[in-house]
């Protein structure tokens, strides 16, 4: 497998390359704001588009997209009630890039479209799930959809590596079980209070344990 984490610009930005080395071809996640550097990796490696993914419908990540169709013919994937879509996609769901299978999780809260990609033991996490962080909300039930949401990808293994949308943590990539020992948001799981709570003083609690 081809998996490549790439700086795509805007408020520092990730985007992701997976490849099927067998078969030569490949999907894109949220290749913007700028997707020069990605289109670079693919023709590099000579791999043929199929998809380009978008964790959620903000513009920072979706501003690519007519550049792919034009230059590759490739399909735009989002969660089914976006839509953006060519094709929609549902909780669970899975779609084939040469010989690897991707699965999705829908994993509204910071967006209601949000969906988070995993492939063998990659999880590209959008703006979901950050290094020591989690994504902005904007009312008390879009706090209660991102609680729920990573409850349920605490479900996957420890090795489990998070790849997020932006870099905002302390390092590029984490694991599900650093983030399980590590991330405030995700120790306060245990109580939504207690999670709403922290989204609500970020600020201050960030200045108070010295966080970036």
């Amino acid at each position: 497998m081809i998996f490549e984490q790439i700086k795509t610009g805007g408020d520092r930005n990730f985007g992701y390359l997976i490849g099927c080395d067998i078969q030569k071809k490949c999907a894109v996640v949220d290749p913007s704001p700028d997707p020069g550097p990605v289109i670079k990796r693919i023709e590099e490696f000579g791999l043929d588009v199929l998809y380009v993914i978008n964790t959620h419908s903000h513009f920072d990540h979706t501003g690519g997209n007519d550049t792919f169709k034009k230059k590759f013919n490739a399909k735009l994937i989002l969660h089914a009630s976006s839509s953006l879509a060519d094709i929609g996609v549902e909780d669970k769901e899975t779609i084939d890039v040469g010989t690897l299978m991707l699965i999705f999780i829908h994993t509204p809260g910071h967006t209601e479209d949000s969906i988070c990609i995993r492939v063998e033991e990659e999880l590209m996490t959008g703006d979901t799930l950050f290094v020591g962080k989690v994504g902005g909300t904007y009312s008390r039930k879009e706090a209660e959809d991102e609680f729920s949401s990573l409850m349920r990808l605490q479900q996957l293994h420890d090795q489990t590596r998070v790849w997020s949308g932006h870099d905002y943590g302390v390092k590029p990539y984490s694991t599900i079980g650093e983030e399980r020992i590590n991330n405030p948001f995700i120790l306060r799981l245990n109580s939504f209070d207690d999670f709403l709570w922290l989204k609500n003083n970020w600020a201050s609690y960030k200045i108070e344990h010295g966080i970036k």
